[in-house]
């Protein structure tokens, strides 16, 4: 008995040892080749599929769970972290940075994905063979005026996100200027709700690591499922997802912030050679939270950036600069629309634009926050997850090959925390321009 005992700890312990993305990656090979076999014999895919859909939709549902509460505790305290007092002048130049460069790269992940077309003639079906189906796109006007909620409370308990976002931020900032109040008993209640906002938030993400855990198991559910129904043309689409991808992320570090270091007499290489250790570690950690340290430090030894800026600047744009997460979930949500029959309109792209720069102020610096951000975007344009859906099944997909994604936009988000604390630094005059042979 105690041997067997042994033998199963020994079991889980190999699972938890196991690095995440390692896992991830053997469910992700093992459900496509099941679902290719399976697909070899037509009869055996509804049984398969009948006796094994709980466990993907399972998944999908913890996921579903935890997007409202990590919205609004993670919103509320990135945003009650911004001291007013640092809300002056570097403050603002900062802030202005990091949105327009986070609303652009949306739009080069969305401009990329209209001319690769990612999932155009797939369309894939879900797992009860349920074709894909969106909400009516309101007009643009609505889009804009929807984000303010009449009814906070509300939009919690329906889940609309642009709202639920938008709440957030303003009640976070509330907090912040709150906290410096002169009536000592508000300032410290503010503080108070602020740590209990800060709590909240860590343990959301607690309960993400936890629920991915379980992703291995879902992701190999879900894809087996997938390949079973749709056989090996899944892959295809799924390699166009990766160098659409991959393409806006290159476009955004060459031509984007190339081109804002150009114009601020900076030069790309310089750049590069002080930043590279930092991005790269970004890029095999893929967290900008963990890589922040180095971060820091190359950025004052390398860079020429004093602390005084570094110290605000940088710790900010791990937490609200998500450039590559923003090509991502362009790239995604396109792809998403065309492989379930509902090619996002030019309203649900806007929607998309400002979701995913919204989103982005508080999304945890941690490896796979942008699948929980993708589930946002895809609710605020009508495009729901929901179990054996054809959305679900696509959304499935891109779990499956997010870790190879996520690399990318994690070593981008952090070449832009540095080159945008860089210019801020140069602007205020403040900059070493000996570290870039000035």
């Amino acid at each position: 008995m105690a041997t067997e005992n042994a033998k199963k700890k020994g079991a889980l312990d190999w699972y938890f040892k196991t690095n995440l993305l390692r896992r991830i990656l053997i469910g992700l090979v093992l459900g496509a080749i099941v679902g290719v076999v399976l697909g070899f014999f037509p009869d055996a895919v509804g049984p398969y599929v009948g006796a094994i859909k709980f466990f993907g939709d399972l998944f999908i549902r913890l996921l579903k769970m935890i997007v409202v509460p990590v919205i609004l505790f993670s919103l509320i305290t990135g945003a009650a972290s911004i001291a007013p007092s640092r809300l002056g002048r570097v403050g603002v130049k900062v802030m202005i940075y990091y949105l327009a460069t986070s609303a652009f790269a949306v739009i080069i992940g969305l401009v990329f994905a209209n001319i690769f077309r990612p999932g155009l003639g797939f369309n894939i079906v879900g797992a009860a063979g349920v074709a894909g189906k969106a909400a009516a796109a309101p007009t643009i006007s609505q889009i804009l005026l929807n984000i303010v909620p009449t009814n906070p409370v509300e939009s919690l308990t329906k889940g609309d996100v642009l709202p639920i976002i938008f709440f957030a931020v303003v009640f976070g900032l509330g907090i912040s200027f709150v906290k410096d109040s002169k009536n000592e008993k508000i300032a410290k209640g503010a503080d108070t709700l602020y740590d209990v906002c800060n709590a909240a938030a860590e343990t959301m993400y607690k309960i993400v690591g936890g629920i991915m855990q379980y992703a291995p198991v879902g992701v190999f559910v879900l894809i087996s499922i997938v390949f079973a129904q749709q056989g090996p043309k899944a892959i295809g689409p799924l390699l166009i997802v990766t160098l659409t991808v991959y393409i806006g992320l290159l476009v955004h570090l060459f031509g984007v912030y190339g081109g804002i270091l150009a114009v601020n007499k900076l030069g790309f290489i310089r750049f590069w050679k002080g930043a590279n250790e930092a991005i790269i570690t970004a890029f095999v950690t893929r967290s900008s939270g963990g890589t922040l340290p180095i971060t820091l430090r190359v950025t004052e030894e390398n860079l020429g950036v004093p602390r005084t800026i570094s110290s605000f600047s940088l710790p900010l744009g791990a937490t609200i600069n998500m450039d590559g997460t923003a090509i991502y979930l362009g790239v995604c949500a396109m792809f998403i629309g065309y492989a379930t029959g509902n090619p996002l309109t030019f309203n649900q792209q806007l929607t998309v634009v400002i979701t995913a720069t919204l989103a982005s102020i508080g999304t945890a610096g941690v490896p796979g926050a942008g699948a929980i951000m993708l589930l946002m975007v895809l609710e605020s344009i009508g495009l729901k997850v929901t179990e054996g859906s054809a959305v679900a099944a696509a959304y499935a997909m891109i779990l499956g090959i997010d870790a190879l994604l996520d690399m990318g936009r994690t070593a981008l988000n952090v070449a832009g925390d540095m080159v945008g604390t860089a210019i801020v630094a140069k602007s205020e005059k403040e900059l070493d321009l000996a570290k870039w042979g000035k």
